[in-house]
């Protein structure tokens, strides 16, 4: 570690592993003990603090590296495990007892001292993943988002990273999901923020154990071939007088003017204007991609990195705007194969552009758009459908504009807003037909998947940080159908490449129908090399014995999955034997195909044709006239 070019580019803003030289490093060679280096350029004396000091003041007093405004300090004898703070005497000698911004564990609440860990006991057996990884532009995504503390509980206690490593993965992976993302897993102090206010930008949370059973989480994860992303929030942070703010007396981790330091969370705003503090929170993104191997980094809420205050009348935030660029310029240039994922609910142009086209560099985008249209229009009684029809229809007139994920978050099952089964529109039956239909939507749409854990069990109750899900439902055949469903989709999703090989480049999407309000019924294909596939979803009660649908190419059709099929609690209208396409002559003389199929009501349905590769179809012929 050369500490003076840490410091210069901790200085410049652009610093991608600042951990190594700041916080608590164990040094076993010579005289054993820990290093303790801090940032804090307005104190007049700093010290660290700790059960192995008895918290004497005067103990192990910090010294100045030169004009830089770090102060460093070793104490011999510290041990691993061992709790400490920085008590920090401002520019007019009031103390402050400080945890460390760099600390790599922390008590657990209510406890706020930072804890001494050495990183280095921490071992990997996933390099086979490592090698492979990438950005899966052209790969099968399905993410399972997990909020830790409520997937399960062990009695009234929540499981911990051994627990999630023993159950969750199994989980995962038998229910065909490719992606764990965990809700925030840095330290945080109030459970009800969920770990969206952060308190331990490095500090991965006590609350379900240490590093090194995070590290084996995460590690069995790759080796079961199940990625893990991470959300980070860099737009904020807690207010609690032992974090970040006035860290050292005065704003050094938030702006100096209040009303851009108070967020709209009650929490402090990061000054992203700063270059200490735009290291700081780059070099810990690259920590967790770094020291524990994650392949994901979820940003939350990019519109208020992107507006001031996430107001568009008050204007852009350059100084943000230049820091989202420069972090993710620099996380994909050393880590290219990491997922770089913006929760964005604004219109702002090129979030997943190239940095260097003048992007903000993300490689994926959510779709809230998409998510909202949908959800409205599922909730919409199926005499009124017919006016909102371009809700659905809408989003493939965007979508190529950025690389679009499709979220089911945790945002829309909080707050009275209602989970997703319970938006559907009907009876307790109709709401599962409909969702059901839903989900068939959502998985041939382009862009890749996320979904909130409890979705794929149909669950009526709202998200509780202290209830686990209700898995006593799958005790009624309806959830439990549904959750066969959902690993169906998931699993026929994830073997078919047209469903994810060309998301983002435009080849694999066609609408055959998109202006069939009258019936409320959408079609719609999906190709690649091999194959085509074809979708269809009806949105309403209505049911046809003979609905005329026209097709690709000339072939044979085989459904592969129907919404209503028996053993997903469905009416089992279905179309149990491969259809065979007819030709039709158009009165322009051109040749077109089409096929006839059963339709339940609200049923979706998916049918497979293999491509010809021996010669042109007339329906090819037709699309390269166009």
């Amino acid at each position: 570690m050369d500490q003076g070019k840490i410091i210069e580019h901790f200085h410049q803003g652009d610093c991608l592993n600042a951990y190594q030289l700041f916080g608590a490093h164990v040094v076993k060679e010579n005289t054993a003990g820990v290093r303790f280096t801090v940032y804090a350029p307005h104190a007049r004396n700093v010290s660290v603090i700790g059960s192995f000091n008895n918290w004497d003041t005067e103990a192990a007093r910090m010294e100045r590296t030169g004009f830089t405004g770090v102060w460093s300090v070793f104490v011999p004898g510290v041990k691993q495990w061992d709790t400490y703070k920085y008590h920090i005497e401002d520019r007019n000698g009031n103390p402050l007892d400080k945890a460390d911004p760099y600390a790599f564990y922390s008590e657990t609440r209510p406890g706020t001292a930072s804890k001494v860990y050495d990183l280095n006991e921490i071992h990997w057996a996933d390099r086979n993943w490592m090698k492979k990884r990438s950005k899966n532009f052209d790969r099968p995504v399905s993410i399972y988002e997990v909020y830790a503390g409520g997937w399960k509980m062990n009695g009234e206690f929540t499981f911990s990273y051994d627990m999630l490593r023993e159950q969750l993965i199994p989980y995962v992976k038998e229910h065909g999901f490719t992606h764990i993302e965990m809700m925030p897993l840095n330290e945080y102090p109030f459970d009800g923020s969920w770990g969206y206010q952060a308190s331990g930008y490095y500090s991965v949370t006590s609350r379900y154990g240490n590093p090194a059973e995070f590290a084996a989480f995460v590690n069995e994860c790759h080796k079961q071939g199940i990625g893990v992303i991470m959300d980070m929030v860099p737009v904020h942070f807690v207010k609690d007088a032992f974090g970040l703010r006035q860290f050292d007396g005065e704003p050094l981790y938030e702006y100096k003017k209040f009303e851009d330091a108070e967020s709209e969370w009650g929490t402090m705003n990061f000054d992203l204007w700063s270059e200490e503090v735009r290291s700081f929170l780059i070099s810990a993104a690259a920590f967790w991609l770094d020291v524990y191997h994650i392949d994901g980094i979820r940003i939350d809420a990019v519109s208020n990195l992107i507006y001031w205050g996430g107001n568009r009348d008050r204007g852009t935030n350059e100084g943000s705007l230049n820091f989202i660029k420069r972090m993710n310029y620099f996380l994909n240039k050393e880590y290219p194969d990491v997922m770089l994922i913006a929760e964005d609910s604004s219109d702002f142009p090129k979030v997943t552009g190239s940095t260097l086209d003048g992007g903000l560099g993300f490689d994926y985008k959510w779709d809230l758009g998409w998510m909202n249209d949908t959800l409205k229009y599922y909730a919409t009684d199926p005499l009124f459908r017919f006016y909102d029809h371009n809700k659905i229809t809408f989003s493939m007139a965007y979508f190529y504009s950025e690389r679009f994920l499709m979220p089911l978050s945790h945002d829309e099952n909080v707050h009275g807003k209602k989970t997703i089964i319970d938006r559907m529109w009907g009876t307790y039956e109709q709401k599962f037909s409909q969702v059901r239909n839903l989900y068939a939507y959502m998985f041939a749409h382009p862009g890749k998947k996320l979904n909130f854990m409890g979705n794929e069990i149909a669950s009526f109750r709202e998200f509780d940080e202290k209830k686990e899900l209700d898995w006593f439902l799958l005790e009624y055949p309806a959830h439990d159908a549904f959750l066969r469903y959902f690993t169906d989709l998931n699993k026929i999703y994830s073997s078919h490449g047209c469903l994810y090989k060309h998301d983002y480049d435009g080849k694999g999407f066609r609408w055959i129908d998109a202006d069939n309000a009258a019936q409320s019924v959408y079609t719609f294909y999906r190709e690649d090399e091999k194959e085509y596939l074809v979708c269809l979803m009806n949105l309403t009660s209505a049911q046809y014995e003979d609905f005329r649908v026209a097709v690709p190419q000339a072939g044979t059709y085989t459904e592969i999955l129907n919404s209503e099929k028996d053993i997903y609690n469905g009416c089992n209208m279905c179309n149990f034997e491969p259809v065979k396409s007819v030709t039709l002559k158009n009165p322009d003389g051109r040749r077109t195909e089409e096929i006839r199929i059963r339709v339940a009501p609200f049923a979706a349905i998916w049918l497979t044709c293999p491509k010809k590769h021996t010669r042109h179809t007339a329906a090819s012929e037709d699309r390269k006239g166009k």
